[in-house]
């Protein structure tokens, strides 16, 4: 697949997030897919594997989350196996905080599957709204 593909994969994987529907974004992950969380929060890692991101990363906070998250993306550009989301997402949490944050992933697709994501937002939100949940 090239550029005009992985796009279009990635518009609809975020046409269904910003819906509230994260089922088509789990499933286009590879099962070596790796999402690098940046900066220096408890968060902030590489997590290695599809299982490793869906236990160690939304699985816990996924728990913190009071109603349905959503993600609407703004612009997305797409070279070679690249495709670059800039996006917002929104959710309140259970403690009653809001947790609206800006986004922007790098992403790289491999054989129509998300191989890696790379995500830089604002980490100090992250800190405070979700701390020391890990």
């Amino acid at each position: 697949m090239g550029a005009p593909e992985n796009k279009e994969l990635m518009k609809s994987i975020c046409d269904e997030l910003a819906r509230g529907n994260s089922r088509p974004f789990i499933d286009s992950m590879a099962d070596d897919f790796c999402w690098t969380v940046t900066g220096t929060t408890k968060w902030s890692r590489t997590y290695e594997g599809k299982q490793a991101v869906l236990s160690e990363l939304l699985g816990p906070l996924v728990e913190q989350l009071a109603t349905k998250y959503t993600n609407v993306a703004d612009r997305l550009i797409a070279e070679d196996d690249y495709v670059v989301v800039e996006c917002r997402g929104s959710v309140m949490t259970k403690s009653g905080k809001p947790y609206n944050n800006t986004y922007c992933w790098v992403c790289r697709f491999s054989d129509g599957k998300l191989r890696q994501l790379t995500e830089y937002m604002d980490t100090e939100l992250v800190a405070r709204t979700f701390g020391d949940v890990l």
